[in-house]
């Protein structure tokens, strides 16, 4: 996805929250705050624990253990060749590095559009 792409998005959720009641728009803010990522954490986790700690970092656990794990097994071979297993998972981790900006902003986007639907779920359930 592109970064137009992601401002539109990011755009149209901002126009929904300002069109929520006082009192769901605290709400929302609320929830927000507490579930929105950094992205520059995010690259740092990244740039410097290539070991998939930025995936545990914005809950994606399964890839975070793989990375771990093969991070683990190319330390613990390194004298085997496990060296080359850690240049593998470095290469294939520089790519989230580089984009690491967007790709925490479309988590957050994610984020905005789960917790609006959640504020309006609990909307349509008070009035039911």
């Amino acid at each position: 996805m592109d970064e137009i792409a992601l401002r539109e998005q990011e755009e149209a959720l901002r126009n929904q929250v300002a069109q929520l009641s006082p009192e769901a728009r605290k709400q929302y803010y609320q929830l927000e705050e507490q579930l929105v990522k950094d992205p520059d954490t995010y690259a740092v986790l990244n740039y410097f624990f290539a070991a998939g700690l930025h995936h545990f970092y914005l809950g994606k656990t399964a890839r975070g253990a793989i990375n771990l794990t093969l991070m683990l097994i190319g330390l613990a071979l390194i004298l085997f060749y496990g060296w080359i297993l850690l240049i593998l998972v470095c290469l294939i981790e520089l790519p989230q590095l580089f984009n690491s900006q967007k790709i925490v902003r479309k988590y957050n986007i994610d984020v905005m559009r789960e917790v609006l639907d959640e504020l309006k779920d609990t909307k349509q359930n008070q009035t039911i």
